[in-house]
């Protein structure tokens, strides 16, 4: 057959289709047994190989088809089902549906229920059809290019159909909008009710939500300082009442200004203070969390005071009783006090031991401002131990011990001036003493203390007897007198005083 007698190929006939059913011309010459029609593939009538019977599951257009090219002459062209039978009859024949051929190629079941119906109208668009129509002829193992060709083919066929123009419906002319007085009182009450009821809705949130506390100041809740007070504040819900409750537990109590600021100055003391917190809303009683501070102020570690002890020396023998006390200490006040050990010499053996004497009372010392303290401690015969204890801060002691003997000879006297001024003149074994500015007198003031000593008598004469206090050999006396009058009196070594006529 001349390449004239040759039909045209139709773009059904450029299809592949799966199990070797129909190929395109190109196919058949290599694979259409020996005797077919080399236009087709398919067997000529006549030739003992058997002709394919017509699918019963493909679609209608397709097996009337496939009917028709078995029962047509060599040479004749049958026209082939269209496009949309062929995609059917692919996916029949592949054995999916169409839920399944969306799932695998992504396209929506109803473009492709639309390209096997040949209802082009529900497609989105040419340049889409086609990229669906290639995609969808993959999935189904056919030939994208004649696919393709196919929907060209259909499409412009379909291009010379009359189309019917739906004339559009003419519009209603618009009403125009008009205000009634209806209207405008409706609008009003719909204001006012929207009004009310958002008033109310912030009634409800204000009494739902508690008042809120910040604390800026200090910026940490655990804080240690060295001060004596320290300003606390920070910010609440305007017009909340801020309560602080300090170490005392007493609470303190402010009012937040309208910006919500607030601020209360607080005295510390020393060691841990807790500070507890509240905002509270005056109008609904609602108490924000509390806040707690804990702010350390650090005690200073207290020492024992400072004490150095002059005089006596450890060991002084000393032939009077004022013993003299000299030395300076750190601390605030200075106190002597004794302890009666013994006499001052060995008791002979087979005499009795004397009796001990009376302990003389604790003595405090005037300490100045330089720290230094000086003054006398009156003593009986005997041996003693003194004790000097100075005190300072927190009660914190110092001590120093002095063991003395006391072994006296001749007259010791000690004269004491207290609760006033007192003229003085003294006569020692007859001889007036330079320290009274010898027979002229000299006047002490209160507080002065005077020791004198000699072998076998003093003198003493004194304007004002009620505040002149003497200790002989370690034995006080008093006062001379009970009233603030001028006298003499005689001391020897043993006895009191003896006032002379």
């Amino acid at each position: 057959m001349s390449a004239s007698d040759t039909p045209p190929r139709r773009p059904f006939e450029l299809l592949r289709e799966r199990d070797g059913a129909r190929l395109r011309p190109d196919e058949t010459a290599s694979r259409r047994p020996e005797g077919g029609d080399g236009r087709t593939g398919l067997p000529r009538r006549g030739v003992s190989e058997p002709t394919m019977a017509p699918r019963p599951g493909a679609p209608e257009g397709v097996r009337r088809w496939e009917s028709e090219q078995d029962r047509a002459p060599a040479g004749t062209a049958v026209e082939g089902p269209n496009l949309g039978q062929i995609l059917l009859a692919a996916r029949m024949r592949r054995g999916v549906d169409l839920e399944r051929a969306q799932r695998d190629t992504k396209i929506r079941a109803r473009y492709l229920a639309a390209l096997e119906a040949g209802d082009f109208r529900e497609l989105p668009g040419t340049v889409y059809t086609k990229g669906f129509l290639r995609n969808y002829a993959q999935y189904l193992d056919l030939d994208p290019d004649a696919v393709v060709e196919l929907y060209r083919g259909e499409l412009g066929s379909r291009a010379s159909e009359p189309v019917t123009v739906v004339p559009r419906a003419l519009e209603a002319p618009r009403r125009r909008f008009t205000f009634t007085s209806g209207l405008i009182i409706a609008g009003v009450l719909v204001i006012i009710v929207l009004a009310f009821a958002a008033y109310i809705g912030v009634q409800l949130f204000r009494f739902a939500k508690p008042p809120e506390l910040v604390v800026t100041s200090p910026p940490q809740a655990n804080l240690e300082i060295d001060a004596e007070t320290l300003v606390m504040a920070g910010t609440a819900s305007p017009g909340a009442t801020v309560s602080i409750t300090g170490p005392d537990g007493q609470p303190v109590r402010i009012t937040a200004a309208a910006d919500g600021a607030w601020s209360r100055e607080v005295a510390l003391r020393k060691g841990r203070n807790e500070f507890l917190l509240l905002a509270t809303d005056p109008a609904t009683s609602k108490s924000s969390e509390a806040v707690t501070l804990i702010i350390t102020v650090p005690i200073p570690v207290i020492e024992a005071p400072t004490l150095s002890l002059s005089s006596p020396n450890d060991g002084t023998s000393f032939t009077n009783g004022a013993i003299p006390m000299q030395g300076t200490t750190s601390g605030d006040a200075v106190v002597v006090s004794a302890e009666y050990l013994g006499p001052a010499v060995p008791v002979p053996d087979g005499q009795p031991t004397p009796a001990p004497p009376p302990v003389p009372p604790a003595r405090e010392l005037e300490v100045s401002g330089d720290g230094s303290f000086s003054g006398a401690y009156d003593l009986t015969a005997g041996t003693w131990r003194l004790t000097v204890t100075a005190t300072g801060q927190e009660n914190k002691q110092t001590t120093e011990t002095r063991s003395v003997t006391v072994a006296y000879t001749g007259v010791n006297l000690v004269v004491e001036i207290r609760g006033g001024n007192a003229w003085l003149v003294v006569r020692v074994d007859g001889v007036d003493d330079p320290k009274t500015n010898g027979g002229a007198g000299r006047t002490f003031r209160d507080g002065s203390t005077i020791i004198f000593a000699g072998q076998e008598q003093i003198e003493i004469r004194t304007g004002a007897a009620s505040v002149t206090y003497v200790t002989v050999n370690g034995t006080p006396y008093g006062p001379l007198g009970e009233r603030a009058n001028p006298g003499t009196w005689v001391i020897g070594p043993s006895g009191p005083p003896q006032p002379v006529s």
